[in-house]
Formats: C-alpha cells, structure tokens, sequence
C-alpha cells in the first residue's frame, strides 16, 4: 500500500458511495468531505472519518487534509443541466474552488492527487475521429469548459512534491448506495422498469459508457500504480462507444429476458434533444501505458438496477430528488 491515509471530497456522491467502502475493505484510512446534500451516510467504520464541508471552504479543506497521503477529488455540480441551473454557482465550485485543492495539496504534501475530470470536454466530433487524450477539447457546455479549465489550473500550477492524474471517464452506469437515475442507461432502465416505455431523446448521438464498478476499480488502480507511469496524465475511461439508441435496446433487451411476461410491452418513444454531444472517445493510452481493462459491462450495469428496484432499494426513481442532480439542485437552492 503505497498511501495510507485518503481523503475523498464529494465523497458520498455516487462514485464515491461504492469508491469508499472499497477502500475501506482495503484497509485505507479515509476521509469523506462532502456536503451530504443527497442525504447519504456511511456507516460509522472505524477507520472513516465524515466531515460535512464545502470545497469552497479553503481553511476547513487544509485542515481536513492534514495528514492525508493522498487525495481523490470528485467533488464538482456534476452535469450540465443541474451546472446551468445557476452558472455562477457551478463555476465557483467546478474551478474556481480547484485553487483551493492544490492550496491543500502543497500545504499539507499531499503525495498524489487524483482528479476526477470528463470526456464531455471533447465535445462533438465525427465518428470516425478517435477521440484520444491528446485531442484538442472543444466544450460545448460550461461544465465541459470548466472540466478542462480546473486540468489546466493543476497543470500549470506548482505542484511541489504533489504527483497527480486526471481520469475522464465516460457516462457511468449501474446501481450505487448513492444512486443517480439521471444518467444514460440509469434513466432509460428505470424508465423501462416504472413505464414500460423508454423515452430515447435523440438517439443517433454516440456516447460512451462506464459501469461504475470499473470507474472504481480505476481509482483503487491509480492509487497504487507507479507515478512516472501517471504523473502529469489525464486517461480517457470507457468500457464501450454506443449510440443512446443501442443502449436503450439493450436496456429492453435485459429487461425482457429477466421479466418475459411482466415486460414483454416495452415500447420507444423517440423524441427531439438539443444534447447533440456525440464522441468516439479512444481508451488506448489506458490499456497501452497502465495495462488497465475494464471488465464489466452495461448489460451488467442494467442487472444491478433491476435487483436494486426488485429488492426496494429504488424508491419513486422517476420523482425522487435524490437520485436527479437538478431536481434536489432546485429544492435545496444551494448557494
């Protein structure tokens, strides 16, 4: 174990619900900093500390980092219709407050920082460009512009003894303790499973896609990978290129063969979008330098959704704001 002590901010976000107790089983020590907005907690272990705290707090982030070895950054207003919903706000807290992790990272030599970024940056781009980390980003959203802009603030930031690396991943999918409903193929399998109707909005736009356990297992891997191999790196991470139609049919697909008779009715309603976000994005640098491969699959992802909904862990999916970003962004009017 090259880092004992982790701090994660935004970490009861949705990839940090299933990240943390991964670590845990690890035997890391680790720091959850996060608001709790979304009203999930941990249960009390031992080795986890919870600070309820804002990112944008500069003195209460150093101080909650002191001591840690390393620190993975997830924390953001994490898509473009909650980011647009107040443009000041998510700016304040996608970039702006980026000052205030490296701030952290230098004061209290922090060994590796890992950074969640995004391939939404990369905009839209013909099918046939692999989209690899190289390639220019062309944002089409405030949220991708600032994705980008928080890695160039690190880049060019000093450092000091800080090694650090940006993962990009691609749409996550699956079932998590903190479920988002407001994702790709979590909204069309939950659409599927309440209204036997899968609304596809658009649906020639090529996106990729991440099944959460892998997105997990990146950042469990980037914790112990040597760092000439990751320092100063960004990683695009996807399992698969597929257009929202294809996922859509594969959620009927995995839907009717777990429920034939309960769900032979699913229909598609195909209705107009202005997200023309469309990118083939190229995982090469994460196979040819890490040795890294996902292993888990959408069809997977679907799986565990539909255990979670059979079991009552998903409750009022298409209404409950704790599982659409915009929707608890609107009831809390955070600030």
């Amino acid at each position: 174990m090259k880092f004992k002590n982790i701090l994660v901010t935004g970490g009861a976000g949705y990839v940090g619900s299933s990240l943390v107790p991964k670590l845990l089983e690890k035997g890391y020590h680790v720091t959850v900093y996060d608001l709790y907005i979304y009203g999930y907690r941990f249960n009390d272990h031992p080795n986890l500390k919870q600070i309820k705290a804002d990112i944008r707090d500069k003195h209460k982030l150093i101080e909650a980092s002191k001591g840690c070895d390393a620190m993975i950054h997830l924390a953001s207003i994490s898509n473009d219709p909650s980011f647009d919903l107040d443009p000041v706000l998510g700016k304040s807290i996608n970039l702006d407050a980026t000052h205030n992790i490296i701030a952290a990272c230098k004061e209290n030599k922090i060994k590796r920082l890992l950074v969640a970024s995004s391939t939404s940056q990369y905009g839209i781009k013909p099918e046939h460009v692999q989209v690899t980390e190289d390639i220019e980003a062309e944002p089409t959203t405030d949220y991708a512009k600032y994705k980008i802009e928080s890695e160039i603030l690190i880049n060019n930031a000093d450092m000091g003894e800080t090694e650090y690396a940006f993962a990009r991943p691609a749409t996550l999918c699956g079932y998590a303790p903190r479920l988002r409903l407001d994702l790709s193929v979590n909204i069309l399998t939950i659409n599927a499973l309440v209204n036997h109707k899968i609304k596809i909005f658009g649906g020639n736009q090529m996106r990729p896609a991440l099944n959460i356990k892998d997105m997990v297992r990146f950042y469990e891997f980037l914790l112990e990978a040597d760092g000439h191999l990751i320092n100063k790196h960004a990683f695009n991470i996807s399992y698969k290129n597929v257009t929202i139609k294809q996922i859509a049919e594969e959620v009927k697909e995995v839907v009717q063969h777990r429920k034939p008779e309960e769900y032979s009715d699913i229909t598609f309603e195909v209705l107009p979008t202005n997200d023309n976000r469309s990118y083939h994005v190229n995982t090469d640098k994460l196979k040819r330098v890490l040795g890294f491969e996902c292993k888990y699959d959408f069809k997977e992802a679907i799986n565990s959704l539909i255990d979670a909904y059979d079991k009552g862990l998903i409750v009022d999916g298409l209404t409950n704001p704790s599982y659409h970003n915009i929707m608890k962004m609107k009831e809390i009017s955070l600030k």
